[in-house]
């Protein structure tokens, strides 16, 4: 019986890092600074479309704050007692930033509801001059996020979600707006909530789908369990593939364990080595335990029978 491991950091891993941290974190100091004035200009136009775009705009600052705080955190070196260190935070962030946006989006419909039933008055200029000011940082902040590796990163992803719910959320009260000032129309105001609200709804679950699969340790959606089997199969005196465990740590942070059982003829070395190979260069996966087990003695950790 043998057993082995391999595990590997490429240069663009910390290139995504920092370009990651940096999109945060200018993010943040957008969002949050137009955060204030939109807020004001919410309570003084009497804005419900307004009001709940600050409202986003409030979970938006909290969400890159957090996904900041997430990333930090995970620098932080494995320790005898986490000995995967605090890389799964970021996923635990998202996880919260998703929960927010949900949140969010019912109280906004409950809001628009009393407002459905008694329309107020709105200034709609005031409105309108403030929502497209709230699109253009919205726009910025989406732009910055994009030259972040959201494709990969779930918490640079549900910070460029809260952010891109945002932006909707500003061409929906810039659209009410337009309606109240030309037509006068007060529903205007809560049908444009109610629009970006299951466009938040939608999104947030969108995160919360995907970060509760992480946590419950699911195999990625790039992963197919059935080719990473056929493939260490084809390895010359390997019988048997049993114990195939694939999982994720945290975005990007992809760990693979397996059983391999090989006929007496095979030597335990080289299959051990093809193997990591395989799982190198065909799967992407560099985070690898590989138990090797003889057809005689069968696997050890169960009387000779794993499951």
């Amino acid at each position: 019986m043998g057993h082995g491991h391999s595990h590997g950091h490429g240069h663009s891993h910390g290139h995504h890092h920092n370009s990651n941290k940096k999109a945060l974190f200018l993010s943040f100091i957008l969002i949050a600074s137009f955060m204030v004035v939109e807020i004001i200009g919410g309570i003084m136009t009497n804005s419900l479309a307004l009001l709940s775009d600050a409202g986003h705009m409030l979970s938006d600052a909290a969400a890159l704050g957090l996904s900041l705080f997430a990333i930090k955190l995970g620098e932080r070196q494995a320790s005898k007692t986490k000995t995967y260190g605090y890389k799964r935070f970021e996923i635990i962030a998202a996880a919260l930033n998703g929960l927010t946006l949900i949140a969010i989006s019912l109280y906004i419909f409950y809001e628009a509801y009393h407002r459905f039933i008694d329309p107020p008055e709105v200034q709609s200029l005031g409105m309108l001059a403030i929502s497209v000011i709230g699109l253009l940082v919205n726009i910025g902040a989406a732009w910055i996020l994009m030259k972040g590796d959201k494709d990969h990163n779930l918490n640079v992803r549900s910070a460029f979600l809260h952010v891109l719910g945002d932006l909707l959320g500003s061409v929906g009260a810039i659209a009410a707006a337009l309606v109240m000032l030309f037509w006068g129309w007060g529903y205007a105001d809560p049908i444009a909530s109610v629009i970006v609200s299951v466009l938040i709804l939608v999104s947030g679950w969108r995160v919360m789908k995907d970060s509760f699969h992480v946590l419950m340790e699911g195999a990625p959606d790039q992963i197919k369990l059935d080719d990473i089997k056929h493939a260490l199969l084809s390895i010359p005196n390997v019988q048997e593939v049993h114990d195939l465990h694939v999982w994720s740590i945290t975005s990007g942070v992809v760990m693979l364990s397996c059983h391999l059982q090989i006929s007496s003829e095979g030597d335990h070395d080289w299959i051990l080595y093809e193997a990591q190979s395989i799982l190198h260069d065909k799967f992407s996966l560099d985070h690898c335990t590989i138990q090797v087990e003889s057809e005689e003695n069968g696997c050890p950790s169960h009387h000779g029978t794993c499951n």
